[in-house]
């Protein structure tokens, strides 16, 4: 599900057990992520598979990346893999307008 920030935000903070994911890469990453965000890069396909299938599929989960096109597939693939529950956070870190590490 497409969420713009205050949605996602919101959201999160009320999901008890949620995790942030970040699908962008190391470098990226570095340059500044959200609080509490954990990494699983997309561009890396098998690392990307092996991190995700490490979830708990009964959690749930909000992604972003730089923009929000790969988070959005990242989406699609954590519903392929069983997980239900997984938010994409419309416009990506770009248009963020809360903390950043």
């Amino acid at each position: 599900m497409d969420l713009i920030q205050e949605e996602w935000s919101d959201k999160q903070i009320q999901t008890v057990g949620s995790s942030i994911v970040d699908v962008r890469t190391p470098e990226e990453y570095e340059a500044g992520h959200l609080p509490n965000s954990q990494l699983i890069n997309i561009r890396e396909p098998q690392a990307f598979m092996d991190g995700i299938s490490s979830l708990d599929k009964t959690q749930s989960y909000f992604v972003y990346c730089r923009s929000g096109a790969r988070s959005a597939q990242a989406c699609q693939i954590l519903k392929q893999q069983g997980i239900e529950n997984c938010y994409n956070l419309l416009g990506g870190i770009l248009e963020w307008k809360g903390e950043i590490e």
